[in-house]
């Protein structure tokens, strides 16, 4: 079970502030292609695809790319811009043995209950040497991402998801192994005075988790903040590379 529901409001926050722009994407394009070689032909599973912005943006890069999409979900998956987009989890992929040339989980390891056994479902459904590529923030890494500045209490709900070490040793129990680690810049909103403008709180699993008052004092903040500066928001999140 994720650490939230993910409802239709939850869903409806994510659709409206969590998909990256063009710039914000354009880094990660590049990060992707340091650790994956794109063919014609190459199906690429989207593991927790939310509501299919990154598979959306996977078939626009890589053309001819099969990019299957599974949302655990269902607010989710009504509300995706990418079909079709498949029931299942990381428990339960509706996929075949040996049947994926990579998988992408962005944002998801943080609710996945039982670790060992996703890496186990995920082993069956890679090919031999194909690529999981884990993009996440983990536990005691959030110096980089701006949210935690304005919400330093958050940072507590940071630290009860996976670190890098829990996921490495998960990951190893069906024989992966760490290729890359790599913190990769975002545009994540064009400014301060934006990102205040459109803070959707039921986007956001940390901010969900920490109290009302937390979240006001944290609202007030960024607002406060934001009144004096007009630079873009730049955050770095971790990509995690197993074989």
């Amino acid at each position: 079970m994720a650490r939230i529901a993910y409802d239709h409001a939850d869903a409806s926050a994510f659709e409206a502030t969590r998909h990256l722009t063009d710039d914000g994407l354009a880094s990660w394009r590049a990060a992707v292609i340091r650790h994956l070689t794109p063919q014609p032909g190459m199906r690429l599973l989207d593991l927790g695809a939310g509501t299919g912005s990154w598979a959306r943006a996977f078939t626009t890069w890589f053309p001819g790319t099969g990019v299957i999409a599974v949302e655990p979900s269902a607010a989710m998956r009504a509300r995706s811009v990418f079909e079709p987009i498949l029931a299942g989890d990381a428990a339960h992929i509706p996929l075949e043995d040996d049947s994926i040339d990579a998988a992408w989980i962005s944002a998801v390891i943080h609710h996945v209950p039982d670790m060992i056994a996703a890496a186990h479902e995920l082993r069956r459904v890679l090919r031999p040497a194909a690529p999981a590529l884990i993009r996440s923030a983990f536990a005691g890494r959030h110096q980089t991402i701006t949210l935690f500045r304005f919400f330093p209490e958050a940072i507590r709900v940071l630290d009860t998801y996976p670190t890098i070490a829990d996921v490495e040793s998960a990951f190893a129990d069906a024989g992966f192994a760490t290729s890359a680690i790599e913190q990769v810049p975002q545009i994540t909103a064009p400014s301060l005075r934006a990102a205040a403008t459109t803070l959707r709180r039921e986007a956001h699993t940390p901010l969900q988790l920490i109290t009302d008052d937390e979240y006001a004092a944290g609202v007030e903040r960024l607002h406060d903040a934001a009144q004096a500066d007009a630079g873009p928001v730049i955050d770095a999140l971790d990509l995690l590379v197993l074989r």
